[in-house]
């Protein structure tokens, strides 16, 4: 099509009627693999006589075109590739288009040359670096501007890139000096390009120290210049006419944004590079963090804290943003030793005047609650939101103190203390509310370090009496919701009067009765810790219905994932007292949860660009699904021993599960298999509905769900165990299973893990349908010896201990065919030896009775109808079965062991693992057994957590070497652990039983074969075999005994 055409395609675009603007639409689809198209689109970008959303319209197309066909994925069809011809001509343009290109369509350009660079840079796209170059050497703003993009563009390409990072160094070594004096030249420049060019420069200064810091930026010659422009800018009076307008146009401002990248960029270097405390013995950085914390740290310190000095005295504006990056300095100054002895004379200015009013509730709070009332909670819930907070780095910063150095921690409490007591104390009109809530912020951010304290702790109970529980029914929204959430901090605290704790659940219950949707959901999120209370959750029982359906109605409002965490957690606890209206209940979370889903389809049906808000809408809503879910499935298990509810609620969950699969929902995926393996394996029967979604699944698998196989592999698993009538004389059935281990065990997409599923899935066929699944048994062998055979392409444990088993399972199933067949392709004695030579590896209960009766099966073959190798190593197989029967009651002992963990009381289980745990794991997890905390010394750097764990992992690397190869593969042997919950037919087998039958059989009826077998065995073989029998005696009166005392109760 020639230009015109095109162009007056994307002048139809928008066209009000929909009929043109969906073929117009639908024809520049069609033409976007066309060779030259692309490079049509671009001339219209760059045509000044093009109309302005012409040009946008065109740019938009050609990013998203770009972002599709520019990668090739192999094998894709032509039309879904763009020519080289256009390749090279666009890399040629690009940079010269985004120089004539207007503003609006800049965004669009900028992704697509991110797009180029990412996959053809440096290889492809070898002159880009010179015409950059060109472009800063240039007399021209507007063709500097376009070089700083460029560069900053390729280095985004680096930003994360641990390897290959050549490019970088040249960049520094040949662009860094250029690009810091043109910022240098710009610094005391007020309009709107210069601010763009300087955070364009700052970009590339960040997105280079992102993951490592070249000698050449150690260098003092390069640190101070770059360090003083950061500075200059830091400290740079934004011009006036800039701050007339609101904070959130304000924070969106270029030379805000420029602001905001030079704190970014020094915070870097201190939080990264720059902090002595916060690096490794072996850090490479050590020498510069010396450096560093002595000469250039406390000249960003004093910048950063004149800088507060002026926002708190409102002669300058802070944005948000900055504000964050400036309580994330600070939080870092803490630690180190020389850095928090030049902050230290600031630290009650700092908590008074800095972290206190950020704490506060605010107007912006205020509107947003009013206004929006959901985002409000998702602000205050979400943890991602914490990143970017100003009053998260605040509290960080403030709890930072507090734990490290006791003065501050001393000065919190009584600044909080006094807001508090001058809150009680003032008349009503006087009251400030905000700050009351500001200084209850700072004591329920502390709860953890004021409970580790005895003395401290014991005076918290008058604290929540005079200035928490009153505010329960306070006239200001949001001091109720404050108090709950005081009750949810301190979930922990012993109350001495046990009223105050009925106080505290009544108000919890009134507030969920609220009808402010903040404090409904902190009421919530108040109650879960109240369980643990024996009299509250006695309280709680004739609230059941109504907590639950409360929970479910804000659920319905609002889609946060810690919500379900509480309907969970009531789910599990009050199992039995929900019985009575459990469907009722089920049926609720059913609809919530495809309200949820229906929400998520509508929401990202036929975009393909989503923005980010829309990303974090749909990541919400997935939470919140994947929640319910879990819910629901906590539901079934909590009432397994009630056949006929489950049989309800099963039929209540179809809707769930079909609309999951059929609309490939796959980050539900994994939830759903769970509520499969819950309904299939709690009623232990496959009903007709389900055989329904069995044919679901198998369809889901053959065209979306194929890399969910692990996922899958507990339900297959109870279709086949408890519907194995239906397995066994439906073929077609059979051939969905055997065509999901197929696929699995042929697919080059899939790893171990997923082929071990397809193994245990085969085993589960072949256990389950004895003498039904005779045409699968070769195919099945065929699949594994790919893997088994001279070649061994298995890498891990489990999968070469499955991949044995499915032989073992095929001997068991069938021991002549199968031998037949192993000697017909030759795999005997490869397989011999591998099973043999791995016998002691077998160390589960299962893999030791599995090892017995395949051994036993073959000890029912006539010899002379053996392979020559079992014919001439018949007596080995007399040994691997007692040496089996020798690692049985090892294995049941394990077993029973882990059985007594699962069986104990969930206090009692974390006690055991307290004691287990290593001092690391302890500080880990802040877990001090009450043990008073001792703070640093002023004088000595602080070492957290976070540091001892990266000395950790620093340590244990450096012990690493190439040559501990052999280790690793020595450790592929690892012990697997025991599954407690794996059910088999091998179950209802006593190996004793029957080795006794099999052995005495043979002893009887094959007295050739007999001899043969036991020529070798030694006397101490001999008596661990009488051994046996009587242990088969003994277990055969028990089995008739209790089978006797079963007939009579009957």
């Amino acid at each position: 099509m020639d230009i015109r055409g095109l162009y007056e395609l994307f002048q139809a675009t928008f066209q009000p009627d929909p009929n043109v603007r969906i073929q117009a639409e639908l024809r520049l689809k069609e033409l976007e693999g066309t060779p030259g198209t692309l490079v049509q689109f671009m001339q219209i970008i760059g045509a000044d006589e093009s109309e302005v959303h012409v040009r946008q319209a065109a740019s938009i197309y050609f990013k998203n075109a770009i972002k599709r066909y520019w990668f090739e994925a192999e094998g894709a069809p032509a039309h879904l590739k763009i020519s080289e011809a256009d390749k090279d001509a666009i890399k040629a343009n690009i940079l010269q288009l985004l120089a004539s290109a207007p503003t609006v369509v800049r965004a669009q350009l900028i992704t697509v040359l991110g797009t180029i660079l990412s996959n053809d840079f440096p290889a492809k796209f070898p002159g880009y670096l010179n015409t950059v170059q060109s472009l800063l050497a240039s007399q021209d703003p507007k063709m500097v501007y376009v070089g700083l993009i460029a560069l900053k563009e390729v280095l985004r390409v680096y930003k994360f890139k641990v390897e290959d990072r050549e490019p970088v160094d040249e960049i520094i070594a040949n662009f860094f000096p250029a690009i810091q004096q043109i910022g240098a030249g710009l610094i005391n420049e007020t309009n709107v390009e210069a601010a763009d060019m300087l955070k364009f420069i700052f970009k590339c200064y960040h997105y280079t120290i992102q993951i490592d810091l070249s000698d050449r930026l150690q260098d003092s010659a390069s640190l101070i210049p770059w360090g003083t422009l950061f500075l200059q800018m830091v400290e740079k009076p934004i011009p006036a006419e800039f701050l007339q307008t609101e904070p959130e146009e304000m924070e969106k401002h270029p030379w805000w944004k420029a602001k905001r990248w030079a704190y970014q960029c020094l915070n870097r270097l201190y939080t990264r590079y720059g902090n002595p405390v916060a690096l490794t013995s072996e850090s490479k950085f050590k020498t510069f963090a010396k450096t560093f914390v002595a000469n250039f740290a406390p000249n960003i310190l004093t910048a950063y804290l004149k800088q507060v000095e002026l926002w708190v005295s409102k002669q300058a504006w802070l944005s948000p943003r900055v504000l964050c990056l400036v309580g994330n300095f600070f939080e870092e100054c803490v630690k180190d030793k020389s850095i928090w002895s030049l902050m230290k004379p600031h630290s009650e200015n700092l908590i008074t005047h800095f972290v206190l009013p950020q704490l506060c509730f605010s107007e912006a709070d205020e509107a947003m609650w009013v206004d929006d009332p959901v985002e409000y909670v998702h602000s205050r819930v979400d943890k991602l939101e914490d990143f970017t907070s100003a009053s998260t780095a605040a509290i960080n910063f403030m709890a930072t103190m507090a734990r490290y150095r006791q003065n501050a921690f001393m000065q919190t409490l009584t600044l909080a203390n006094a807001v508090l007591q001058k809150y009680q104390e003032a008349p009503a009109e006087s009251k400030n509310p905000r700050e009351k809530d500001g200084a209850l912020v700072m004591i329920g951010n502390l709860a953890s370090l004021i409970l580790r304290k005895k003395s401290l702790a014991s005076m918290m109970e008058p604290v929540f009496v005079n200035h928490v529980f009153p505010e329960f029914k306070s006239q200001y929204p949001f001091l109720r919701a404050r108090a709950c959430e005081m009750i949810n901090q301190f979930s922990d605290l012993d109350f001495k009067d046990p009223t105050n704790i009925a106080i505290a659940f009544t108000g919890l219950m009134e507030c969920l009765r609220d009808t402010e949707v903040p404090v409904k959901v902190t009421a919530a999120l108040g109650l879960q810790p109240m369980i643990r209370h024996e009299a509250i959750c006695e309280a709680m029982k004739p609230h059941l219905q109504f907590i639950m359906h409360e929970l479910l109605a804000i659920t319905n409002q609002i889609d946060v994932d810690t919500l379900t965490e509480v309907m969970d957690e009531f789910v599990e606890v009050f199992a039995q007292d929900l019985a009575p209206f459990a469907v009722q209940l089920c049926e609720q979370l059913r609809d919530t949860f495809l309200r949820i889903c229906q929400d998520m389809t509508k929401g990202t049906e036929g975009v393909d660009d989503l923005s980010d808000s829309a990303i974090d809408e749909a990541s919400d809503k997935t939470m919140a699904a994947m929640g319910v879910l879990k819910t629901m499935g906590t539901l079934i298990i909590s009432l397994e021993s009630t056949p006929e509810v489950l049989n309800q609620l099963e039929i209540a969950l179809l809707p769930v599960i079909q609309f999951t699969l059929q609309n490939a929902i796959l980050d539900l995926f994994d939830g759903v298999f769970e509520i499969i393996d819950s309904c299939t394996f709690s009623g232990k029967a496959i009903s007709a509905n389900m055989w329904g979604v069995f044919e679901l699944i198998y369809k889901t698998f053959k065209e979306s769900a194929i890399d969910f196989m692990e996922e899958m592999f507990p339900s297959l698993d109870n279709f086949v165990s408890y519907g194995k009538e239906v397995v066994s004389t439906n073929e077609n059935v059979q051939h969905m299973i055997y065509d999901i281990i197929e696929t699995v065990m042929k697919s080059d997409r899939l790893g171990e893990t997923d082929r071990v599923s397809a193994c245990k899935l085969a085993e589960s066929l072949l256990l389950n349908c004895r003498g039904r699944v005779d045409k699968y048994v070769a195919p099945l062998l065929a699949h594994v010896f790919e893997y088994l055979g001279p070649a061994d392409r298995i890498q891990t444990v489990e999968f070469r201990v499955q991949a044995i088993e499915v032989v073992m399972n095929c001997l068991y199933y069938n021991p002549s065919v199968t031998l037949r067949l192993l000697e017909e392709n030759g795999w005997t004695q490869r397989y011999l030896e591998v099973w043999f030579a791995s016998l002691d590896k077998f160390t589960r209960v299962h893999d030791r009775k599995l090892s017995i009766v395949a051994l036993c099966s073959i000890l029912s073959v006539p010899v002379d109808q053996l392979p020559p190798a079992l014919q001439s190593g018949w007596p080995q197989v007399l040994n691997g079965i007692l040496s089996n029967f020798q690692g049985l009651p090892i294995a049941q002992a394990k077993r029973k062991e882990i059985e007594k963990l699962y069986d104990i009381g969930s206090d009692d289980e974390d006690e055991d693992d307290e004691e287990g745990q290593t001092a690391l794991e302890a500080a880990l997890q802040g877990d001090d057994d009450g043990v008073e905390e001792e703070w640093v010394d002023d004088e000595e750097d602080v070492f957290d957590e976070g540091h001892e764990y990266l000395e950790y992992l620093a340590q244990q690397a450096s012990k690493s070497r190439p040559s501990d190869r052999e280790d690793e593969e020595e450790s592929e042997w690892d012990e697997l652990e025991e599954e407690i919950y794996f059910e088999s037919p091998l179950d209802e087998i006593d190996p004793y039983i029957l080795f006794r039958d099999v052995f005495t059989g043979l002893q009887q009826h094959n007295p050739a074969s007999y001899n043969e077998l036991t020529k070798a065995t030694t006397p101490e073989q001999q008596e661990y075999i009488m051994t046996l029998i009587q242990t088969a005696e003994a277990n055969a009166i028990k089995a008739a005994e209790t089978a006797a005392a079963e007939a009579a109760q009957v």
